[in-house]
Order: structure tokens, then sequence, then C-alpha cells
């Protein structure tokens, strides 16, 4: 029988809040101080451990995503330095590639519960099986086209994945915020519940997908999963680049022009 893994690294991240229960439903909650995440380059660096870690826990049996009072609107930019810097943005770039590559390798059922607003790196959601918004959740890109900055962080590649690819352009190249309910037309979202309920609702399902065979349940995340992790490895490293060209580029444009 193969011993569980060490869950020391729950308290590893400061701002990832990791409880599991005894049914090993993992629930992975992004926040900062017990409010909405305020995503800075620190996170950007510890979530590629978080992933890996409980992707290659095997206490974790269904894994649920989700942040506090908001999914994710905030990023601290400038805790990432210069990332005109081609120095810079390489780091921002590998670090990038392995956390999707990393959520992806996930083995077992993830499903997102989505509160409030997912308009940062809402692609995170869309890596799960199943998404669970509630009622008055809303789903946005303010990272890319908003501020001038070609969305090539595996943004369109998991929403053209999930939505289709005329959507997902449309959706990235339009600043303004869509619906729980626009999304789940769109099949990105399973299921939409009263506010506050998308946890609970995250919970009943994975109550349903643990009376399946571990093997099973775990076989199935891998084989659903697979188009998509083709889809990353091909595109998101190409689609970084372009993305750091273009803010190089910005960046120079806003510089002090000498006379």
């Amino acid at each position: 029988m193969i011993a569980p893994h060490d869950s020391s690294y729950f308290g590893r991240y400061r701002h990832l809040r990791l409880t599991r229960g005894a049914d090993g439903v993992l629930l992975v909650e992004m926040h900062a101080y017990g409010g909405p995440i305020r995503f800075d380059a620190v996170d950007h660096e510890q979530f590629v451990d978080a992933f890996y870690e409980i992707g290659r826990d095997r206490s974790n049996k269904v894994v649920i995503l989700t942040g506090v009072g908001d999914f994710m609107v905030d990023v601290d930019v400038p805790s990432f330095g210069n990332v005109g810097d081609p120095n810079v943005w390489s780091k921002v770039h590998d670090e990038t590639v392995q956390l999707l590559e990393n959520l992806a390798n996930i083995r077992v059922p993830l499903i997102a519960a989505v509160e409030g607003r997912a308009h940062v790196h809402s692609e995170y959601a869309l890596m799960a099986n199943v998404v669970v918004a509630a009622k008055s959740a809303t789903f946005a890109d303010l990272a890319h086209a908003a501020i001038g900055i070609v969305p090539g962080d595996g943004v369109f590649t998991i929403w053209s994945y999930r939505a289709g690819a005329g959507r997902a352009e449309a959706f990235l190249l339009d600043p303004q915020p869509i619906s729980a309910a626009t999304a789940a037309a769109w099949g990105v979202v399973a299921h939409v519940v009263e506010d506050g309920e998308a946890v609970n609702k995250a919970r009943e399902l994975a109550a349903l997908y643990l009376k399946q065979p571990e093997l099973t349940r775990r076989s199935t995340r891998v084989h659903f999963v697979q188009p998509l992790k083709e889809r990353i490895v091909r595109e998101v490293g190409y689609g970084l680049a372009l993305e750091g060209g273009s803010i190089a580029a910005l960046l120079q444009s806003m510089a002090p022009q000498g006379r």
C-alpha cells in the first residue's frame, strides 16, 4: 500500500489556504489576509510549486479551486519588476508555462467554484473539469487587450478550448465582463447557483465523483485533460513570447522621449 504523501506543504503558500477533509476532497482557496487575492510575483512563483505538490499528493481525491470574495480580480504589477527586461520576462515565461502544466497534471477531478469576479487569470478556473459559478459571478480579461498587451499567457488557449475560438477572440478583445449565465450558454460554466453556494455545489459534485473507483476517477481526469495539455505545450510558450514583445513595446512607448 502506498503511504499518503506528506501534507506539510499545506502551510507553505501565503496566499493559498489548503484544507482537506476525511473524504480526501482538497479545498484550495486563493486569498490575501482572508479577502480577495491581489496576485503578485511571489504568488506567481509559489503557485507553480503548490499545484505540483497538489498533483503529486495521492491523498487528494478531488480538488476544488476557489477564491475568497472574488475568484481573482487584481494583480500587483510592480511586484514583477521590469517585465520589459528579457531576463525578467524569461522568469515570468517559465513560471507561467509550468503553472499551467502543473494544473493540468493534477490527476484527479478538478472543480472550480467561482464567486464574484474572475477578471484576472480566469483560465485557472477553466483548467477544471467542471466550473461552478454563482449567479452574480462575472468573467473578463483585464490584464491584456484592455491595457494593450497580447493575451498570450494561456488565456486564449484555454478559453478557445472551452468556448470555441470565435467566442474566445471576441471575449479577449473586449474588456467588458460576461455573466455566469453567458459563460454557461457558451459551455464554459456547467452549473450556475445562488450566490455563496458555489463551493457547496462543488462539494456535492465531489461526493458524486468519489463514488467512482479511484483508478477510474484518476484516469478519467487524465483522459479528459490530455487534449488541453497538448495545446498548452504547443501554444503557450509562443504566446508568451508574443506577449513579452508587446509589453516591451508598450513600455517603450510610455518612456519619456529624449530631444
